[in-house]
């Protein structure tokens, strides 16, 4: 294991461009624009990344997960994590209500995927197959439904030109695969998807038609509206319940973004301010505030062009539907590169590069955490207790100090991301009161706007500044 003195010491020196984005970053007001820190060596490049009930992270890069750890945010120590017997890059993967992750598929060469599910434990590093899928999967998308079931879709079966159109359903009770025979479409890789209050699953892009996938019986697809902007390699994030963002992508990259609301009577897109800067092979960030973090990404033409690197962080306020231009990054971070909140409220940048990029992009075997505007505008509330486990409907007790100062109560998804998209964030705002000692807390009621599985528990004060989050299973 990697201890904090060497972790510390591996910093990278920053030279020529890297060292005057740095200079200007610092001389900005972080309460403004937040800050980075430096750059930091990793023993991975981390294409996939997700945040464990433990608080820990797992990832893994492109061969074949040999390189896969699991990082301590706390110690800074990395564990080798053992390994299934077959390539996990290019799976899809979500967290099951149990805080296991599901993988779905894999990595036999470049467009051939694999049919093989494995379930990783958190709890001590191990990897279990679960029964196969009908067919191999390169790019898939899993989904956690509000049953506690698992969606699968997508996913290349033979080097781009056949993708797997059936989808299915993992259960977490039998172990098995439900096929959705009376749903099948040929999907782009990597589809965004997101659980909908209606219990279906929402399908915003990257496509311009989105629809609904009902998962009961034999599953079928209904249109809900149609967009013009294809959003290849942009992001997508459920900021509130049924309330969608989308945000860049396409070839050449594109600024714009747009919103769609499911839960009004005939959902429509509708166009909201474009970002300063057009990305591709961004990612996007749900904060604990509500506000949406991008980072990286390109605005050159093609596939992974290095020349139009991005290096500024954005933040998007749903309350104005604006954007506001932040601290830059040191390095860019562009194809295969993740970003994952942690629990300290910091954003975890990682990986990219791997394979190099057009123009010169070579591999990030690095990481920076980025320290949103938050959490320089005064002291920090505290949670001094809340319970690992809560049920739906649920009032239960925070304690804090803090209660008189306590303005919002959320609660954020367990994030797992890769290739530009967080398949399981979302956020919901809790209502609470105060109470002796702390606060009384009323978990959702609804499976399908918040489906089970583990959550950051953040208290905010009236300045918009987060806790430390505990972390607390619903379900």
């Amino acid at each position: 294991m990697q201890t904090r003195r060497a972790f510390l010491g591996s910093a990278l020196t920053l030279a020529g461009a890297a060292a005057v984005r740095r200079a200007e970053a610092q001389t900005a007001d972080p309460a403004l624009v937040g800050q980075w820190s430096q750059v930091f060596a990793w023993p991975m490049v981390a294409i996939h990344t997700h945040l464990l009930p433990n608080g820990k992270v797992l990832a893994w890069p492109r061969d074949g997960g040999a390189g896969a750890r699991v990082w301590d945010p706390v110690t800074n120590a990395f564990t080798p994590v053992p390994l299934p017997a077959f390539n996990i890059f290019c799976a899809g993967h979500a967290f099951l209500g149990d805080g296991r992750l599901l993988v779905t598929g894999g990595h036999v060469r470049d467009g051939y995927g694999e049919k093989i599910a494995y379930l990783f434990d958190y709890r001590n590093n191990t990897w279990t197959r679960t029964a196969d899928m009908n067919d191999r999967r390169w790019y898939p998308t899993s989904t956690t439904l509000g049953n506690g079931e698992s969606l699968v879709v997508s996913g290349s079966v033979h080097r781009y030109s056949t993708n797997n159109k059936l989808p299915q359903v993992w259960s977490p009770a039998t172990g098995a695969w439900r096929s959705l025979t009376g749903a099948q479409l040929t999907l782009p890789l990597y589809p965004f998807m997101h659980l909908a209050p209606n219990g279906k699953v929402f399908n915003p892009g990257p496509n311009t038609a989105t629809r609904y996938l009902d998962t009961a019986g034999t599953g079928v697809w209904t249109s809900v509206a149609n967009r013009t902007q294809n959003r290849d390699y942009g992001s997508s994030v459920q900021y509130g319940n049924g309330k969608i963002l989308l945000m860049g992508g396409g070839d050449p990259p594109v600024a714009t973004c747009e919103v769609i609301d499911l839960t009004q009577a005939t959902p429509a897109w509708r166009s909201v301010p474009s970002m300063a800067y057009a990305r591709r092979q961004m990612n996007a960030t749900l904060l604990p505030d509500g506000k949406v973090l991008a980072t990286g990404g390109t605005s050159g033409g093609g596939f992974n062009n290095a020349t139009g690197s991005v290096y500024a962080a954005e933040m998007w306020d749903p309350a104005t539907e604006t954007w506001s231009t932040l601290a830059s990054a040191a390095e860019r971070r562009l194809y295969h590169s993740t970003a994952l909140l942690l629990p300290d409220g910091r954003v975890l940048s990682a990986g990219g590069g791997q394979p190099a990029g057009d123009n010169g992009d070579s591999d990030h075997l690095t990481m920076e955490l980025y320290s949103p505007p938050y959490l320089f505008k005064g002291a920090r509330p505290s949670i001094s207790s809340a319970p690992a486990s809560v049920a739906y409907g649920q009032t239960f007790s925070v304690g804090t100090p803090d209660a008189a100062a306590v303005t919002n109560v959320n609660w954020i998804r367990l994030g797992t991301v890769t290739h530009a998209f967080n398949s399981d964030q979302r956020i919901n705002r809790l209502s609470f009161s105060q109470a002796t000692g702390g606060l009384n807390v009323t978990a959702p009621a609804d499976r399908n706007l918040c489906p089970p599985g583990h959550y950051l528990l953040f208290i905010l004060n009236g300045s918009g500044v987060p806790s430390v989050a505990k972390i607390v299973q619903i379900g």
